[in-house]
């Protein structure tokens, strides 16, 4: 790829994400986002064109859920079970994965990874906040409170979802672009993540995205941003993950990003072969004995505040790495305000 073509991409994704977007390589104008909010079912709906992009669910599940959601062309790219239980070819396994979601299996020894009776809950505490920039990219603010099954308040925290359309440079449809950025507030005292390998900003993906090919309907290849390919990616470091399938005779990726600004960047990834990925700084003694026993444990101060950044970038085609790699830079390289 010629420096002229890379440094293209990259100003197109910048401008997506951050100024006006610029049209696609082929002139199409870019599609305009808005959102609805239907509080009786709780949810909001973001939608591209007044097509579904993704529902945001809250107070519904055992946390906020982003489900459905649809890569370009209105292909759904997540597993629907167990929120639909009918669909052709879905793994019915490991419930507590639902499509799209942030949580972890060990806060001050309270597993809010699991669903059970004496597991944690992310309760959304206040309406969603919803806004617009200039039509370009849909903004959902929720305020949540992370609590014990007890009722405890453990912490809280401040979810901002992004959602926007961007060019990938190429003749292709403009990708999907999901940012989802946690503030985790130390309200309530002293706030602990434990090493374990369960947790924390997950996708999963729907089974043709499995690489270990148990599921017939498997056709996926992974890699990463330091080459791994396949099951080495888990418990691997890296700045991003990629995965590419054929879906209905369509090439589709998701490439999962993690923040330059992140805690323990580039992060380790609980990344499966069997459709479940999820970066996960905390885990580390689980992912390599090599480290010692709650290596990755990290503690916030009471009163204290810690961000998260991730991007989900989800479009239609064969991406190669450098086109990924070129998105990833661009993103984490924007202003805080930006994002």
């Amino acid at each position: 790829m010629s420096c002229f073509h890379l440094l293209r991409i990259t100003l197109m994704l910048a401008s997506s994400l951050f100024l006006p977007p610029l049209p696609s390589a082929t002139g199409t104008p870019p599609p305009s986002m808005s959102t609805t909010h239907d509080e009786a079912s709780k949810k909001v709906t973001v939608l591209i064109d007044g097509a579904v992009l993704t529902e945001i669910r809250y107070n519904t599940f055992a946390k906020p859920v982003l489900w459905p959601i649809h890569g370009p062309g209105g292909i759904p790219l997540t597993r629907d079970w167990p929120m639909k239980t009918d669909t052709p070819g879905d793994d019915q396994d490991h419930p507590h994965h639902k499509s799209l979601w942030f949580t972890h299996g060990d806060v001050n020894g309270i597993d809010f990874w699991k669903e059970a009776p004496d597991a944690g809950k992310v309760i959304t505490s206040s309406p969603p906040r919803l806004t617009l920039d200039d039509a370009s990219r849909a903004v959902v603010e929720l305020a949540n409170e992370w609590q014990a099954a007890d009722g405890r308040i453990i912490c809280s925290d401040t979810t901002v979802i992004r959602c926007s359309a961007v060019p990938t440079g190429t003749s292709g449809p403009f990708a999907h672009f999901i940012d989802y950025e946690v503030t985790i507030k130390a309200t309530h005292g002293e706030v602990v993540f434990g090493d374990t390998k369960e947790g924390t900003m997950a996708i999963r993906t729907r089974p043709e995205w499995n690489v270990e090919r148990k599921n017939p309907l498997a056709a996926g290849t992974s890699r990463n941003s330091e080459g791994l390919t396949g099951s080495a990616l888990w418990g691997a470091k890296a700045a991003w993950v990629d995965y590419q399938a054929p879906v209905n005779k369509e090439i589709m990726g998701i490439a999962v990003f993690d923040h330059s600004s992140n805690l323990r960047h580039p992060t380790t990834w609980h990344a499966r072969d069997y459709g479940l990925v999820a970066a996960n700084p905390f885990g580390l003694h689980d992912f390599s004995k090599k480290n010692p026993q709650g290596a990755g444990k990290f503690t916030l101060q009471a009163g204290a505040t810690q961000t998260w950044k991730y991007g989900f970038f989800l479009y239609k085609g064969i991406l190669t790495p450098t086109q990924i790699n070129a998105a990833w830079t661009t993103w984490t390289a924007l202003p805080s305000k930006a994002k």
